[in-house]
């Protein structure tokens, strides 16, 4: 699968000997010599107040949380090769409310990448639903 801008990094590809991938990529594979890795975002603004009690308004803050992380890397959502999701109490309807607030940040036509969620039982503070973390590749 090319990447849409034509300028990227990263090989996104999807054999198919696998399932088929539906807003993600089986594999990211990336030519780059140098790699961001950025910490586990939250949903908590620069005030460090929480976005909200709900999965949505925290992988809302949390996504705008990568943003700025990724731009102080001087990266962008299109030079992401691989994210996790780590997800409290979550179930099938839960995945909805994560796709729909990323892409109110990303867009629909973010490029796809090596996707993980994790179902966890606790993050680091009992009022933390998701912590997505994101490893961006750069010449």
């Amino acid at each position: 699968m090319p990447d849409k801008s034509g300028t990227s990094l990263i090989t996104r590809l999807d054999p198919p000997r696998l399932a088929s991938a539906v807003g993600y990529c089986q594999v990211t594979v990336a030519a780059g010599t140098r790699t961001v890795y950025v910490s586990g975002q939250v949903g908590i603004g620069p005030d460090g107040d929480l976005a909200g009690p709900d999965h949505h308004s925290q992988t809302h803050q949390a996504m705008h949380n990568l943003v700025i992380a990724l731009e102080a890397a001087g990266a962008s959502i299109e030079d992401v090769a691989k994210a996790t999701f780590y997800v409290v109490d979550y179930a099938p309807e839960v995945m909805g409310s994560i796709f729909e607030a990323s892409a109110a940040v990303f867009g629909l036509d973010a490029p796809p990448m090596a996707v993980t969620l994790v179902g966890v039982a606790a993050l680091a503070d009992p009022a933390y639903l998701i912590e997505i973390e994101v490893t961006a590749v750069l010449a």
